[in-house]
């Protein structure tokens, strides 16, 4: 079987035991603060496994995209020299919520490997906790299999936690054989039990049973509902089925590899000794196309470093081993064309991986070399100083001066036996992260366990089924009970005039920010009080739960009284317009510039709109024009805008835009612009958010700025509506008053200006001409100021009304005429002196130096500056000082040439 089939295989498998298949979560964990990347298939059920979320179904398969470059899970180093790590893998899992336990997922596990995989039973060996009497029974007596290939292990392999508390339990893990042959210990008893990373033994599938939530105290009870979590990665098991012993050498990596020995040109010879270059740039070519996919951009943080490390990492392996230009997106085009079936939106992305990756290689590529040369440099210093421990500072500094990631240049220096000061390494980015701003972490206002602890209780007592009825699309007024009331982070069960309070309501019709549009304000009222609440924000703290943030305006609120809860529906319409506007607007930026462009985040708020794209350049201006002209036409259309419910899978294969970093569930809402719904309308997303429900709503849209957001990332602004209305009067009343200031009618003031223009620029040509025949003049004058010096030619002279300019030029007229002397010419502007130094070169070797003149004259005004030996420029504080100064000139003349 392929790779592709062994994952389809997977998945029928467990959609044919009853399991929901659920499509995998994105690579970046933007709502986890402890995880960059998803790093196992049970992230996306965490919140399922700690009774936190529902689902409908309580059982599910997945092919789970992860990344291990962070923290304990950190593979990176071991990519290229090991057979089988990487930084990039697929989990295959399947998972129980409190279904099916121990004895059907070993079940489930042996019928996938011998049934459908075809892996012979004896090939296998199986590791259960040394106290789960339970899982062990089950493979020698359910399953049958022999007892000397069912082995009791300890802890450290074979038991599993979620954290320091919560959900825990054993763990049973399935181990290919490869034969004595592969062994790489040597022992004479080489076995699992040994746990010695011995070739011989692959760890293929682990089965987690979570059967305990453990205390504080760490005793253990035993769940109510025990659950299963397993995970079987792609890479090993479809070695294992093609028998192919090092992970790169089967069908995930080889069409990959085998594009870059045709690009480089290498025989089979050269492939095989270059093989860590080819690994690395299989391994993190294939993880850089996922990361962009899922809408990671190149950055100086979190996920957007990992991004551009990996990607230089690969190009600097990739130069090693003969790469003289860039070659990534090659490698991307392979794993597009061979994973796009499974992963769709490395289709629907494409342009923007390539682009991506293009761009970040030619960025690189211009930073290396110096980079390179300045790491050789540090190294030569360490050799003459017999160091072997690079300081953390300069390793920091090879980064953010050069661009070299520290993982790069801990791969270099390894080559020549030196280590990295990972402390000081870390202390000095950390320094740097505070001192710019970047290493500050949001952090929730208050736990989740206050919102969960009270949402159960919510619950239990019979004020929810399940949740907060949430629906802001069913418009803006409802009434609803009050069902909780928090002030000062407590519970209670009134609230006043003046408090500072959150309210929760069984149903609301207030929107929650999400996806760039930001929530609902407005009112509670109560019905029978009168009782007025100010809503200035609304949160989900936890799934299920909704609350309103705001203050007592009117009165008191008690739990229990009914509401009416009202959205500021004038507000709301403004929002509404510019989130519509947001996705024509995304239409014509990828019509205009190309379908590289992706939205990278947004901002929907009443008075604005913010959109940030994937684009390495500026708009220019005729563009840019363009664009907000087409986004009119749509507007002036009037094209209807339908909602439609639909499959995720079914969305994004039909196309529909998805917004990078945004959480979907199974059944998505998407939006259609146009008289068709789908991928023939004029605009078709996923989208939660508020719309218009016809374009002529939007009235009008006006740009209102465009520039670089970060590398690679553009900005645009704008207006619609209300707002757009205003721009346009401001911007007309402006003409207005310019078109009465030059007494010339609106439709003129364009070609009134460019006859002013012309007007000026001969005048400013004419002043000059006259400047510079008053300076010619003064000049003349100032040739009688001229001393000797020990028979130098001296002149220091005050030239009132000149500009900068005319003194330079004052002082070569002086070196033209006198052949050898010194000039320092000064003239005050705004009130400051601005003094010029001028030394023939003949004096320069006898220790005369414009530059020391000058800044000596400068200290005497209070001020400083230097140049060039034979001309310098200086400025100072003190005009009333300058006529001293000028005086002490033939005096610093003669200092200067003794």
């Amino acid at each position: 079987m392929t790779s592709n089939e062994i994952r389809e295989a997977f998945l029928d498998f467990f959609a044919e035991m009853r399991h929901e298949v659920v499509a995998s979560a994105p690579l970046p964990q933007y709502d986890n603060p402890t995880l960059l990347f998803t790093n196992a298939g049970m992230n996306q059920f965490a919140n399922v496994f700690l009774g936190k979320e529902k689902r409908p179904y309580n059982r599910a398969a997945s092919s789970q995209k992860c990344m291990r470059v962070q923290g304990k899970h950190n593979d990176l180093e071991n990519v290229g020299p090991s057979p089988r790590h990487h930084t990039f893998f697929e989990m295959l899992g399947n998972f129980s919520f409190g279904d099916y336990f121990k004895s059907k997922a070993i079940r489930y596990a042996f019928d996938f490997m011998t049934k459908v995989c075809d892996i012979p039973a004896a090939k296998m060996y199986y590791t259960v906790h040394i106290s789960d009497e339970e899982a062990y029974n089950i493979w020698a007596n359910e399953i049958g299999e022999p007892e000397d290939h069912i082995l009791r292990m300890g802890d450290k392999t074979n038991f599993w936690m979620m954290g320091d508390v919560g959900p825990c339990g054993p763990t049973s893990e399935i181990h290919y054989d490869w034969g004595p042959e592969a062994c790489t210990c040597h022992q004479p008893d080489c076995s699992v039990l040994l746990d010695n990373d011995c070739d011989r033994w692959l760890e293929v599938w682990n089965l987690v049973f979570m059967q305990y939530d453990q205390a504080e105290d760490g005793t253990r009870t035993l769940l109510p509902k025990p659950g299963v979590d397993t995970g079987l990665g792609l890479e090993r098991i479809t070695s294992v089925v093609q028998q192919t012993q090092v992970n790169y050498d089967n069908d995930l990596f080889m069409p990959a590899m085998d594009r870059v020995q045709e690009l480089l040109g290498d025989s089979a010879a050269q492939r095989a000794q270059k093989y860590v270059g080819y690994r690395v740039i299989g391994d993190h070519g294939r993880a850089a196309t996922f990361l962009i996919a899922d809408g990671v951009r190149p950055g100086s943080t979190g996920a957007g470093y990992v991004l551009r490390m990996i990607i230089r990492r690969a190009a600097r392996f990739g130069r090693q081993i003969g790469f003289q230009h860039p070659f990534l997106s090659e490698v991307a085009k392979v794993y597009i064309d061979q994973m796009g079936s499974a992963y769709s939106e490395l289709v629907t992305r494409k342009d923007l991986i390539l682009h991506t990756l293009d761009q970040e290689e030619r960025r690189f590529a211009r930073t290396l070399d110096s980079a390179l040369v300045q790491l050789l440099a540090v190294l030569e210093e360490m050799a003459e100083n017999d160091e072997t421990e690079m300081s953390g500072e300069i390793a920091f500094n090879l980064y953010a001066t050069y661009g070299l990631p520290v993982e790069i240049t801990r791969d270099l220096v390894r080559e020549q036996s030196i280590t990295i000061d990972e402390a000081g390494y870390n202390e000095a980015r950390q320094k740097h992260a505070l001192a710019s701003g970047s290493g500050a972490f949001a952090a929730y206002e208050r736990g989740t366990n206050f919102y969960g602890d009270l949402l159960a209780e919510l619950i239990e007592k019979g004020h929810l089924e399940g949740g907060v009825e949430y629906d802001p699309y069913i418009g803006p007024r409802l009434r609803s009970d009050v069902i909780g009331l928090i002030r000062d982070e407590t519970a209670v069960s009134k609230i006043k005039v003046g408090d500072k309070a959150e309210i929760i309501t069984a149903a609301t019709p207030f929107y929650v920010e999400a996806g760039g549009e930001i929530s609902d304000t407005g009112w509670i009222q109560i019905i029978d009080t009168g009782a007025e609440f100010r809503v200035d924000d609304v949160r989900h703290p936890v799934p299920g739960m909704t609350i309103h943030i705001g203050a007592m305006i009117k009165g008191e609120i008690h739990l229990g009284e009914e509401a009416r809860l009202l959205v500021d529906d004038t507000r709301r319409s403004d929002i509404r317009r510019n989130h519509t506007a947001t996705h024509i607007l995304h239409r014509e930026l990828r019509k205009h510039l190309g379908t590289h462009v992706h939205q990278a985040g947004s901002l929907v708020a009443p008075e604005r709109l913010r959109f940030d794209f994937s684009h390495g350049e500026a708009i220019d201006k005729t563009t840019l024009a363009a664009i907000e002209t087409d986004i009119n036409k749509a507007i002036i259309a009037n094209y209807p805008v339908k909602v439609t419910f639909m499959g995720q899978k079914e969305a994004v294969e039909q196309g529909a835009m998805a917004l990078f970093g945004e959480k979907y569930g199974d059944i998505v809402r998407t939006i259609s612009i146009g008289e068709k719904v789908g991928p023939q309308a004029y605009s078709f997303e996923l989208c939660g958010g508020l719309h218009v429900s016809e374009t002529n709503d939007i009235s009008q849209f006006r740009f209102t700025s465009e520039g670089a957001s970060s590398a690679g990332i553009r900005r645009v602004e704008a207006v619609t509506g209300r707002a757009a209305q205003t721009f346009v009067n401001e911007r007309l009343h402006t003409l207005e008053r310019i078109a009465h200031q030059l007494n010339t009618p609106i439709g003129e003031l364009e070609s009134r200006i460019e006859a002013l223009l012309a007007e000026n620029k001969s005048l400013q040509k004419e002043l000059a001409i006259a400047q510079r025949k008053l300076a010619r003049a003064a000049f003349n004058q100032l040739m009688s100021q001229v001393q000797q010096v020990n028979g130098i030619h001296v002149l220091a002279a005050q030239v009132d009304g000149a500009e900068v300019d005319n003194l330079r030029e004052m002082a070569d007229w002086y070196r033209d005429q006198v052949g050898s002397g010194t000039a320092v010419l000064a003239t005050v502007k705004n009130g400051k002196p601005v003094i010029i130094a001028m030394v023939t070169k003949d004096l320069i070797s006898k220790g005369l130096k414009a530059g020391d003149l000058v800044r000596e004259v400068a200290k005497m005004v209070g001020g400083g500056g230097g140049g060039r030996p034979d001309m310098a420029q200086a400025g100072g504080r003190d005009a009333d000082k300058l006529p001293e100064a000028l005086t002490a000139v033939p005096g610093l003349v003669e200092k200067a040439l003794s």
